[in-house]
């Protein structure tokens, strides 16, 4: 009897919980694309571009010369890409030193032709228009 009631309390939350889990699954394969995309513009050196598809958020946090200037230094130097591999997806409502929001924080395993090994983080924010835009990008 309390083995059969314990079951039905287990497959109450996973009835729960599914839902949630599904809708941010949602969210990280359409943040996930959104950020492939604007890679793309930067693996393009389309810096410019890159800064016009990215977020309002971001938009107002850094000028397009400041950025185009801090990618040519970044990137640059690391030659083209060879291979881009997703490593992990987080959703997040709240980021350090940023306005709570949507978000999810997306890994990349990159590797350039004058870096063997490095770790992207795009974090596409849902910005007000409902899309998914690029808020922030750190490459190590």
């Amino acid at each position: 009897m309390i083995r059969g009631i314990a079951c039905l309390i287990f497959v109450g939350m996973i009835i729960v919980a599914v839902p949630g889990l599904a809708t941010d699954l949602e969210k990280e394969k359409a943040a996930t694309s959104a950020a492939r995309k604007w890679l793309t513009l930067v693996d393009e050196c389309k810096y410019a571009d890159s800064w016009s598809e990215a977020a309002e958020y971001f938009k107002k946090a850094v000028k397009k010369e400041q950025w185009e200037q801090s990618l040519l230094a970044a990137r640059m130097p690391l030659g083209k890409l060879v291979s881009r591999k997703l490593k992990s997806r987080t959703c997040r409502t709240s980021l350090p030193g940023a306005p709570d929001g949507q978000y999810v924080v997306i890994r990349f395993r990159a590797s350039f032709e004058n870096k063997k090994s490095a770790i992207e983080t795009v974090t596409p924010m849902l910005d007000k228009d409902g899309n998914w835009r690029v808020s922030g990008y750190y490459i190590k």
